[in-house]
């Protein structure tokens, strides 16, 4: 059983077992939707959702993506019936009504994915996951960096060492950004895993991107609307504030200037 982690522990704090940072290491990552104007690069997040498709979906799933949103203007953005075909290929539903399964359609949502040896959800991973720890409490680096989520997705897939190790039957693998060193998922992405349409070249590193970014998408579908309505109301906040000075200031300024007796 693990020691109980020290709550003053930082990002370095060492894992007993040689594992080296019990937390991991997590790659700070420009990624295009970072910031108060970032957005989604929407070729990425298509390249994001063959790489899911092609290697994470076996293992993982999306239940809580409606299959429509693919075709969200701020999401991929594929055409309605690409995504009608896409949504058929999927493993078929369970309809209530008809009593048997039949195939899904834009409106379901992705599949679940249970069973022995299969991986968590990937809906919500990319918020669920803080890549950048701090001193405890304090939020630091959360504050200065962002939680961290999508980057400790990249740095995940692209952390493996290379190390095995076998424990109680069950092989481990040495990986850099997971808490301890040590994962029992193999790697699953290596060079030229998918073949992008777009000609993109799929190394590890750029197929880690994409599904980092495409799975911060899952998360926050909706985070191009929240930016647009932030900004607009900083706008309308800094406009009404000014209105509010010259208002006070036009109603005072007569009893600040009257003369004492």
């Amino acid at each position: 059983m693990e020691e109980a982690l020290d709550p003053g522990a930082d990002e370095e704090a060492v894992d007993p077992y040689g594992g080296g940072s019990y937390y991991g290491h997590t790659e700070d990552v420009a990624f295009s939707f970072e910031g108060p104007f970032g957005r989604f690069d929407q070729f990425q997040l298509q390249r994001g959702l063959q790489v899911y498709t092609e290697v994470c979906a076996a293992c993982h799933g999306l239940e809580f993506v409606p299959i429509r949103t693919l075709s969200d203007r701020n999401g991929p953005g594929l055409p309605e019936n690409q995504v009608r075909a896409y949504a058929a290929e999927l493993l078929p539903i369970f309809d209530p009504a008809l009593g048997e399964e039949r195939p899904r359609v834009p409106t379901d949502h992705f599949p679940s994915i249970e069973g022995a040896g299969m991986g968590p959800d990937l809906s919500v991973m990319a918020k669920a996951r803080a890549g950048f720890h701090g001193p405890y409490g304090t939020g630091i680096n959360q504050l200065v960096r962002g939680i961290g989520g999508p980057e400790y997705i990249y740095s995940l897939l692209t952390g493996y060492t290379g190390q095995e190790k076998e424990e109680a039957g069950t092989l481990y693998y040495g990986n850099t950004a997971f808490p301890g060193g040590w994962i029992s998922m193999a790697p699953p992405l290596s060079d030229d895993r998918v073949t992008y349409e777009d000609g993109t070249p799929a190394t590890v590193e750029q197929m880690s991107l994409d599904v980092a970014a495409f799975l911060m998408w899952t998360a926050e579908p909706k985070m191009m609307e929240r930016k647009q309505v932030g900004l607009v109301s900083v706008l309308f906040l800094i406009l009404l504030t000014v209105l509010l000075y010259l208002t006070n200031k036009r109603l005072w300024a007569p009893h600040k200037n009257k003369p004492k007796h």
